[in-house]
């Protein structure tokens, strides 16, 4: 990938999640985190509503099947890894609900989608 194409991704992606922050606001979520980064993965998105605790994926593609598409097993993990570390690092966050759910920005208006991966037990 060029320099010139990773410039135009890192600005699609930030404009995506700028999108999914305001999408979470609106269904009454508070942002506690973008980009949270840690050795062992980032997370997109750290929001909380009530006793829920969201750690959030974005994506962003031409349309929602293919954003859709682009959520797997690798992203699962990176997010997973840094949503432990995240509560370790904020205790005050270790008694509520923790999800794990995806914003897809392939369209007019994102799509939360709440609770798409399942946390190893």
């Amino acid at each position: 990938m060029t320099t010139k194409a990773r410039q135009k991704a890192y600005r699609m992606g930030h404009a995506a999640e700028w999108r999914a922050v305001w999408r979470l606001r609106l269904g009454g979520y508070t942002i506690l985190m973008r980009r949270y980064k840690t050795r062992l993965g980032e997370i997109d998105i750290v929001a909380r509503r009530g006793n829920v605790l969201a750690f959030v994926e974005v994506k962003a593609r031409g349309d929602f099947v293919k954003a859709a598409d682009a959520l797997g097993d690798r992203q699962f993990g990176r997010v997973s890894r840094a949503a432990s570390l995240f509560i370790a690092h904020h205790p005050r966050y270790a008694a509520c609900s923790v999800r794990f759910d995806a914003v897809l920005v392939g369209g007019v208006w994102p799509r939360h989608l709440p609770d798409v991966w399942q946390a190893p037990e």
